[in-house]
């Protein structure tokens, strides 16, 4: 089986009731191990944990830097989800089944926010990091 290779992947908020064309402005880059098929390799993130970052960026706040964590609970025991201050789960947000997703340009994913809403977002970029 090909070593995972970590890859950047930009999201834009897709159209919701406040954007309704979507927004560049709010979005995240995502650093991670994809596999061949696009999804995240849990074995690769597990080896290259250090280097898997999430940057969240909204409008005019400031952006925020986080890593790309594992935590217990959620569809097979676990789930995938931005981790900002390690200190503290009170920040973190998560991927919406992203386990099941194939990052691939043009797919759409979801995160559940700090405020617990889920908002949907389209990868529009994925390239080698």
């Amino acid at each position: 089986m090909p070593e995972a290779k970590l890859h950047k992947i930009t999201l834009h908020l897709a159209r919701e009731k406040a954007h309704p064309e979507g927004s560049a402005r709010c979005g995240y880059f995502i650093t991670a191990p994809l596999d061949a098929d696009g999804r995240i390799d849990l074995e690769a993130w597990r080896e290259q944990q250090p280097l898997c970052f999430v940057e969240r960026f909204w409008d005019d706040e400031a952006p925020q830097r986080g890593r790309l964590v594992r935590r217990a609970g959620g569809p097979g025991g676990a789930s995938w989800g931005f981790d900002y201050d390690i200190g503290t789960h009170a920040d973190d947000e998560a991927g919406f089944r992203f386990g099941d997703h194939r990052f691939i340009k043009g797919e759409y994913v979801s995160v559940r926010d700090t405020d617990g809403d889920l908002r949907t977002f389209r990868i529009v970029a994925v390239a080698p990091a």
